[in-house]
């Protein structure tokens, strides 16, 4: 006579359960093997499912706390089962069919060796569809089911031993129910598995019973929950939990101590996986496994007492590799959709090829030029050691004790230096040089997102490379500009589709940094489009997606801190706008009809120059910005297209670059001497550029429906496009153009010499100004550098103690004062004095001059100062004395200099590791179409 079978059924005190307990209480009352007895779990106040207890027939109700998990209450009602009889466990989400225990009670009568039998859960919602049918694991604890999601159509009704199975509705025999309860120490994961293996170990099996159906859902109130963190927190709590009870005695310490650097090696592997939600899950679950040892010595003790073979039983029934490659579906999920790039059938190969032509054409000295100098730029270091020097935190390669963080464009100066690590200076010709390809390459790509057209494709890359802002840039000598205009394209390419995929996400947040480090005017026009973008994913409920912008923007600000903590210290939050690099006015700025029209400098695209080399006096050029109009009228109908979404979102992204140009222009953040210099405008016009260019191509895809007209107004766009940038594409060839060839260094060859043997030689460098007064800045080695500016030095409204201590040596220096001029200088650390006759800008005032030739008489009549001579840089003078060495940093600043570099490493490796493409992740993208907001809708990406 079998045994009398015991039901224990846990139920959650909710409103939601008391319905589904209804349910699984009147399935239980229609079994065709009617359940003997009856015990119900209330996880929670039992009082609201009273009355459905009362009417079950249950022999008794426990009340446990809320927080109670599944195991746990399992184990409570364990305790008023007497011996001998079969336990059957179930939750209030679980409906067992007529037959399901009459077919468990079967499969353990006909295998006397079977202690668990299971049964075949499925689909509440869809019945049809297998949720679990057997469990099995890899040699190294990882879960794999061995049927889950499979559409029911009894291809494994005849299985019958497996490892484990899903805990619901798990029929344990009479005889060893008692050693296999679920452990509540596997936080809701894998208990059936680990039940399983105890019963293996103890010479029992587990039995299946397909013909025992079970509807439960995929996830409830013993399943793992769905929320993707918890989730993960679960299962990887089980798998540590089950390694260090299965682990032989010798090996837990091993194991216990592996937990930390697993977690570490992991973080990694989920990164590169694009599924950073199991980062946090990853720690959680090996610092909580740390510190249950009490936990896993009763797991250990459990299985010694049932245990009576050896573990190499348990291997027959490990999962195999065919399991494994099916478990990983690798060909399962929706169909490949995305249609071929057509990089070089579609043209766009033949378009970089023709720009790096006519970029040769217009720049061809370069090709000749070791150093490219001149307008906003400066050389750089001569090592990759010395480039990276500059963007970290420490002494500043200017001033006089000042330190203090790097800008994070010095990165970027850095990272494009590596690029050539031989010769530096040349990885910044080549950027001259390959700058309109890349832009062609960028904005083609970029276009990819808009429009799958070749044609339309191609008038936006030449309408993005030939922007009036990046070619003004270039002939300007506006390195960070350059970068910025480079960088924007692939940041509408990739962020475009950040709420697609953590690999999207992760790549353009990396270039959202290298965005803002080249332009951190444009923040607030970021801040803003991220904040809409944000809004758009929570109205479209891309609740998946969220995650994925949140953290568009996290590298930029972790990099950013440093630098936003020092200037909101000293009480200048608007510093924060100012242009990276050189402070260089450059050309006078556009009024505000002309940054309307997308021009910085006040001569639009560079006709008034073009027309007076060309012997037109006093040209107008008022007609230029007319020119723009067939692109302006293209983008501006974009909202009223099919795709309006997109056409709607270009406008949005130009209004905020033209409204950040304008504000921009009017913002004088940083000095240059004596000179203010405002930020320049040109950063915005390049985000408002990106704006105008998508539109367009939005209209041009699906706006104009003849396709002959729409081919019509993509030439004549382009075509006026062209049309103005001929000037800034011949000002080289006309020698109107700022940039230059050289200098390699700032200084003197003779200082440029020492500092190759001195590091941190300091040269004073002292100025004329127009107004009669003298400008004095502190260089530390061989020359100035791109990447060794500092916007805290040049935008401190106040004179540091360093500030003062230098202009007072100055001071006393140019002038007929008797001070210790000498020992002040080499207790500074001063080995040089340069005086030169006049900087950038207009040719030298009497009152400069006179006060530059005082200069050199009082400087030629103190002792210790010996006259190097006249050099094309100015006068130099070399102390006698040998200076004092440069300061190093003390340990509190030290201590800064590690844990911003820690941090803000941290947080790229991060972004680096999401961004890395893997197998899966172009798998994924290919389910997706390239064009954003066509055909298919992303909001279940």
């Amino acid at each position: 006579m079998p045994p009398a079978v015991h039901a224990i059924l846990v139920a959650r005190a909710t409103p939601e359960a008391a319905a589904q307990l209804e349910r699984t209480l009147s399935a239980l009352r229609a079994q065709e093997r009617p359940v003997d007895h009856l015990t119900v779990v209330v996880c929670g106040s039992a009082s609201k499912l009273r009355d459905l207890i009362d009417g079950s027939g249950a022999e008794g109700a426990i009340e446990a706390p809320a927080s109670t998990s599944f195991a746990a209450a399992v184990r409570l009602g364990a305790v008023r089962v007497p011996e001998g009889r079969a336990l059957w466990l179930l939750a209030h989400d679980t409906q067992p069919e007529p037959g399901t225990l009459a077919a468990l009670s079967a499969a353990l009568e006909r295998a006397p060796s079977a202690a668990i039998a299971a049964p075949k859960l499925v689909d509440a919602q869809d019945p049809s569809v297998i949720v679990s049918l057997g469990v099995s694991m890899t040699r190294f604890g990882r879960t794999v089911a061995l049927a889950g999601g499979e559409v029911d159509q009894g291809q494994h009704d005849g299985d019958d031993d497996v490892l484990g199975a899903d805990v619901r509705g798990l029929l344990l025999r009479s005889d060893a129910r008692a050693h296999l309860l679920p452990d509540p120490a596997l936080a809701g994961a894998d208990e059936g598995l680990d039940m399983g293996v105890r019963a293996r170990l103890g010479g029992r099996r587990v039995a299946l019973a397909p013909g025992a159906r079970l509807q439960a859902p995929v996830a409830g109130m013993a399943g793992v929950s769905e929320n993707r963190m918890a989730h993960a927190y679960a299962v990887r709590t089980a798998q540590l939990h089950r390694r260090l009870a299965y682990a032989p005695a010798w090996a837990v310490p091993l194991h216990w101590l592996t937990l930390l650097p697993l977690a570490v090696l992991r973080s990694f592997v989920h990164l590169v996986a694009k599924a950073p939600a199991r980062v946090p899950a990853e720690w959680g679950a090996a610092v909580t496994v740390m510190v249950r040892m009490a936990a896993i010595a009763r797991s250990r003790g459990e299985i010694r007492r049932f245990r009576t073979g050896p573990w190499s039983q348990i291997a027959p029934l490990r999962a195999t590799a065919a399991q494994l490659r099916e478990h990983s579906d690798p060909d399962g999920g929706e169909p490949v959709i995305r249609r071929e790039l057509r990089f070089f059938s579609g043209g766009g190969a033949w378009a970089v090829l023709a720009a790096l032509v006519i970029s040769v054409a217009a720049f061809l000295p370069l090709l000749a030029w070791p150093v490219l100098g001149g307008g906003a730029l400066l050389p750089m270091r001569e090592t990759v050691l010395g480039l990276w020097a500059d963007a970290a935190y420490g002494a500043r390669a200017t001033g006089l004790g000042a330190v203090g963080p790097a800008d994070p464009f010095a990165a970027v100066v850095a990272l494009l230096g590596s690029l050539s690590p031989a010769r530096p200076a040349l990885a910044l010709v080549m950027l001259w040089l390959l700058a309109l390809p890349f832009a062609v390459l960028g904005g083609w790509f970029a276009a990819t997102r808009v429009s799958d057209r070749s044609g339309v494709r191609a008038a936006a890359a030449v309408i993005w490379a030939l922007a009036p802002t990046f070619l003004t840039a270039l002939v300007e000598g506006r390195a960070a500009a350059v970068l910025l205009h480079l960088l924007l394209p692939w940041l509408f390419f990739t962020a475009s589709v950040a709420h697609r995929s953590w690999g999207a996400s992760g790549a353009a947040s990396i270039l959202l940094l290298g965005v803002l480090a080249c332009a951190p005017s444009l923040a607030p026009a970021i801040v803003l489009l991220w904040v809409l973008g944000l809004l758009l994913a929570i109205g479209f409920r891309i609740r998946r997606g969220l995650a994925r912008v949140l953290w568009l923007i996290v590298p930029s600000a972790v990099v950013a801190v440093p630098l936003v903590q020092a200037q909101l210290e000293r009480g200048t939050p608007w510093a924060l706008l100012a242009d990276p690099g050189r402070v260089w006015a450059g050309h006078e700025a556009a009024g505000p009809l002309l940054l309307a029209s997308g021009f910085p400098t006040a001569d639009p695209a560079g006709w008034g120059g073009a027309l007076a080399w060309l012997g037109i006096a006093d040209a107008p050029t008022a007609w230029v910005p007319f020119v723009l109009i067939p692109l302006a009228l293209l983008a501006l109908a974009a909202p009223l297209t099919p795709r309006w979404r997109a056409g709607a979102a270009g406008v949005v992204i130009a209004a905020a670059g033209l409204v950040t140009a304008h504000l921009a222009a009017g913002v004088q953040v940083s000095t240059s001497e004596s000179q203010a210099v405002g930020v320049w405008p040109g950063s915005g016009l390049s985000l408002a550029w990106v704006g105008v260019v998508a539109a367009a191509a939005v209209t041009l895809d699906t706006g104009i429906r003849r396709r002959g007209l729409a081919r019509l107004a993509a030439f004549a766009a382009t075509a006026c496009i062209v049309l103005l940038s001929v000037p800034s594409l011949t000002a080289l060839a006309r020698d109107e153009a700022d940039i230059a060839n050289g200098p390699a260094s700032t200084l003197p060859a003779y200082v440029t010499a020492r500092a190759a043997d001195e590091r941190d030689l300091g040269t004073l460098v002292l100025t004329a100004q127009p107004d009669g007064g003298v400008a004095a800045r502190l260089v530390w080695g061989a020359s100035e550098t791109l990447g060794g500016q500092s916007t805290l030095q040049a935008t401190d409204p106040v004179a540091s103690d360093g500030d003062r201590r230098l202009a007072e040596i100055a001071s006393d220096l140019v002038s007929a004062s008797s001070g210790q001029v000498q020992d002040l200088l080499s207790e500074a650390g001063v080995r040089f004095v340069l005086l030169t006759a006049t900087t950038d800008g207009p040719a030298e005032t009497d009152a400069a001059r006179t006060r530059r030739l005082d200069a050199i008489t009082a400087v030629d009549q103190r002792p210790g100062f010996v006259r190097v001579g006249e050099t094309a840089k100015g006068v130099l003078w070399r102390l006698d004395a040998d200076p004092a060495p440069r300061p190093a940093l003390d340990d509190r600043q030290q201590a800064t200099a590690r844990w911003i570099l820690t941090t803000q490493a941290v947080a790229l490796l991060v972004a680096l590791l999401l961004a890395v493409p893997t197998f899966a992740s172009r798998r994924d993208a290919r389910r997706m179409p390239r064009v954003v907001g066509r055909g298919y809708e992303e909001a279940d990406a």
